[in-house]
């Protein structure tokens, strides 16, 4: 499962999201963090909205809705399971 993270420098939202996703073992993840403050349009989109979360699929991209700061790492991965295509 291919999943992009845009996040900011300095985004404890952020780097606590990554910290979870990072510790889910059950599910094969693999993350590409985009730094919003490279590209104008990123930043733009999501200034006040990081982390944002997607999940690729080919050449597309699928939001996954926001998880609570406060979700466990079990809870992101059950909601991860529910809202996240599953590859061929």
């Amino acid at each position: 499962m291919y999943l992009i993270l845009y996040s900011k420098p300095g985004c404890h939202l952020c780097e606590g999201l990554l910290e979870k996703l990072q510790q889910i073992q059950t599910l094969k993840l693999e993350i590409e963090i985009r730094d919003i403050t490279t590209q104008e349009d990123w930043f733009n989109a999501y200034q006040y909205e990081v982390p944002v979360l997607y999940q690729k699929l080919g050449n597309t991209e699928k939001i996954i809705p926001r998880p609570s700061p406060r979700m466990r790492i079990l809870q992101l991965e059950r909601m991860l399971q529910k809202y996240v295509t599953q590859s061929p």
